[in-house]
């Protein structure tokens, strides 16, 4: 999995995560990545910054450092559940069924979410419908 910068062309930047960066080019050109804020779909890779870290650094310092990284991936995995939560229709344990749907022009285009089994997401997959497992994650406030 890559994560992306990206940026619409109304200039919002948000970040994305895609399995490579063909499936970015590909969702991108399709329309299919769309801007949280305004719905836009025409999208580029926004310039990023990488991070470098030293390689000699104290065994404290790289404990720290995988503590704050663990709680930016718990802070990410909640932030994108809240996301599809808030912005997609659940649709329970009919996702696979859903999904199909959607895929085959048999239902209106739109964000779902719900539960399917890992052979119903291998078997999507193979259709060639797109799936995302979200994290099941509950950050403690």
């Amino acid at each position: 999995m890559i994560k992306y910068s990206v940026r619409c062309d109304k200039d919002h930047v948000f970040e994305a995560w895609f399995k490579d960066s063909a499936t970015f080019d590909a969702q991108s050109k399709s329309g299919d990545i769309v801007c949280p804020q305004c719905g836009n779909n025409l999208v580029v890779k926004a310039p990023m910054a990488p991070r470098i870290v030293k390689s000699q650094q104290s065994d404290v310092s790289q404990e720290s450092r995988a503590r704050e990284v663990a709680e930016r991936i718990l802070e990410a995995a909640v932030e994108m559940r809240k996301e599809v939560e808030e912005n997609c229709d659940y649709v329970g344990d009919q996702f696979a069924y859903e999904a199909r749907k959607i895929h085959y022009g048999e239902a209106d285009e739109r964000g779902i979410y719900g539960e399917a089994s890992d052979e119903e997401t291998q078997k999507l997959d193979d259709e060639g419908i797109d799936v995302i497992k979200l994290p099941n994650v509950r950050k403690n406030s």
